[in-house]
C-alpha cells in the first residue's frame, strides 16, 4: 500500500516538473536570437524605393535587425517568388513596397498563411485587404500632393494652362495623384486649366522626355507642367530646353535629392516634397513594433508629410538621404 502512494506521489511530482517546464521562458539565447526581415521591393532601379529601403536598412540596423532585401524588378512574379523564398528562410517579419494593390493582396495572403508578421508601405490599400490580415500601411497621400503641385501652378503662374506629364497607370498610385489633381482643378478653375495629360510606362525620365517632346508637337498651347516624380521632371526640362522653352515652370514631387540641385540651377520651379526616408522608417517600426514589442499601431494607415518647396526658398528642404533625421522624426516624435 505505501508503495502505491509513493508511487503516486512520484508521479504528481513529475507532472507538476513537467508543467513547470512548459510555462518557463525560453533559454536565454532564444531570447537573442537576432531578428531577421525581409524587404520585398517594388523595383531598387526606382529610385523613391531604392531611399526608402536604405532607410528600413538604417533603422533594422539601429534596432539589431538583419533585412534581407529581395527587388521584384516591377514583375509580379518575381514578387511572388521573393516571398516565397523569405517564407522558406523562416524571416520573423516582411515589409513590402507593392506593384499594386492586387499584387499586394496576393503576397499578403501568402505571408499570412506562413504565419508570418506582413507590413506595407508606399499604398494604402485598405479598401483591398481585410485589417486584421495586416500589421499597417504608410504612404503618401498622392492625391493632396496632386492637389498641392495645381494649387501651387495656380497661384505662381497667370492664366495657368498645365500639360500633366503622369506616371504609371494601373499601379493605384498616379490614380490617386489624379484624384487630387482633379479636385484642384475643380477648387481653383478660375487660374488654372489642364490642356493635355500622358502617361508613362516606367516613371522615368525617358518617359518626362518622349511623353514632353510629344506634346509640344502636338501644338497644344501650355504655359507649365506637373511632372510625377523628379526622374520625369529631368526628362520634361530636357525636352523644353531643346527647343527654347525653358522659361516654362515645371512643378514636381518627391524631393528627391537631385531634386534639390533642380531647384537650385532653375529646372523645376518648385517641388511637392515628400520624405520618403520617413516612409522606410515607418514601414519598418510599424513591423517592429509587432514583431519585437506585440505592439500594434495606433493608426492602420499613416501618411508621409507633404511639404511644398519652390526655387526662391529652399529652407523647408529635407534631404531622402537624411536617415538618422528621419529616424528622429518617427521614433522621437
Amino acid at each position: 500500500m505505501k508503495r502505491k502512494h509513493i508511487l503516486v506521489i512520484i508521479a504528481l511530482v513529475m507532472a507538476s516538473l513537467l508543467l513547470v517546464s512548459c510555462g518557463e521562458k525560453k533559454p536565454a539565447e532564444d531570447d537573442d536570437k537576432e531578428l531577421v526581415f525581409g524587404y520585398i521591393a517594388y523595383q531598387m532601379a526606382d529610385i523613391w524605393n531604392e531611399y526608402s529601403s536604405k532607410a528600413f536598412e538604417y533603422a533594422a540596423k539601429e534596432n539589431g535587425v538583419k533585412v534581407v532585401v529581395l527587388d521584384s524588378q516591377n514583375d509580379v512574379s518575381q514578387s511572388v517568388s521573393a516571398m516565397e523564398s523569405l517564407i522558406q528562410q523562416e524571416v520573423d517579419g516582411i515589409s513590402i513596397f507593392p506593384i499594386s494593390p492586387e499584387q499586394a493582396s496576393q503576397l499578403v495572403s501568402m505571408a499570412n498563411e506562413a504565419g508570418i508578421p506582413i507590413t506595407i508601405e508606399n499604398i494604402d490599400v485598405s479598401a483591398v485587404i481585410d485589417d486584421e490580415d495586416y500589421i499597417a500601411a504608410v504612404a503618401c497621400e498622392y492625391g493632396d500632393i496632386g492637389y498641392a503641385a495645381i494649387q501651387w501652378l495656380s497661384e505662381n503662374v497667370d492664366d495657368a494652362k498645365v500639360f500633366y506629364c503622369a506616371g504609371a497607370v494601373g499601379g493605384g498610385v498616379y490614380e490617386s495623384y489624379k484624384i487630387g489633381v482633379d479636385k484642384a482643378l475643380s477648387d481653383f478653375g478660375a487660374d488654372i486649366e489642364m490642356v493635355g495629360l500622358s502617361n508613362g510606362e516606367n516613371w522615368s525620365t525617358e518617359d518626362g522626355l518622349n511623353l514632353t517632346q510629344n506634346f509640344i508637337n502636338s501644338g497644344v498651347e501650355f504655359n507649365c507642367i506637373f511632372a510625377n516624380n523628379d526622374q520625369m521632371a529631368q526628362g520634361c526640362s530636357q525636352a523644353l530646353t531643346e527647343v527654347g522653352l525653358d522659361h516654362i515652370p515645371v512643378v514636381s514631387t518627391g524631393g528627391s535629392p537631385d531634386a534639390y540641385g533642380f531647384l537650385k540651377d532653375g529646372t523645376q520651379s518648385a517641388n511637392m516634397t515628400a520624405p520618403v526616408s520617413i516612409q522606410g522608417v515607418q514601414t519598418f517600426k510599424n513591423l517592429h513594433d509587432f514583431v519585437a514589442l506585440g505592439k500594434d499601431q495606433a493608426q492602420k494607415f499613416k501618411a508621409v508629410p507633404v511639404i511644398p518647396v519652390s526655387a526662391d526658398d529652399l529652407s523647408e528642404w529635407i534631404d531622402w538621404s537624411d536617415y538618422a533625421g528621419a529616424y528622429e522624426f518617427v521614433y522621437g516624435g
